[in-house]
């Protein structure tokens, strides 16, 4: 697990994101996936840049089915933000560290 960044399971989604008391980005990824592990550094560094105004968190996918079914997860990776236990932004694919902090920004 990467500082700063939690991973979670099928079991912990809803304690951990939905009733969060604050802001979650869930990173939707999986080992094999090239762009996931590119996009992970950005992730890990933004983890850092607002500690503690919004959480972030990684499910593995080919571990983890159920929650990315739940919400529609075609295309890894795909990253949420959920606020107050719904979905406030989804961005999928490898991004510009700009366009994810813009997303946080919106959130905190």
């Amino acid at each position: 697990m990467a500082e700063g960044v939690l991973d979670i399971d099928d079991n912990g989604f809803e304690t951990e994101v939905l009733q969060s008391d604050i802001p979650v980005l869930v990173d939707f990824w999986a080992p094999w996936c090239g762009p996931c592990k590119a996009i992970a550094p950005t992730v890990e560094q933004l983890a850092k840049d607002f500690s503690g105004q919004i959480k972030f968190t990684k499910c593995n996918v080919d571990d983890n089915p159920i929650t990315p079914a739940k919400y529609g997860i075609r295309a890894i990776p795909t990253l949420i933000f959920f606020k107050g236990g719904e979905v406030a932004e989804q961005i999928t694919g490898m991004v510009a560290k700009a366009k994810l902090e813009e997303a946080i920004k919106k959130l905190v």
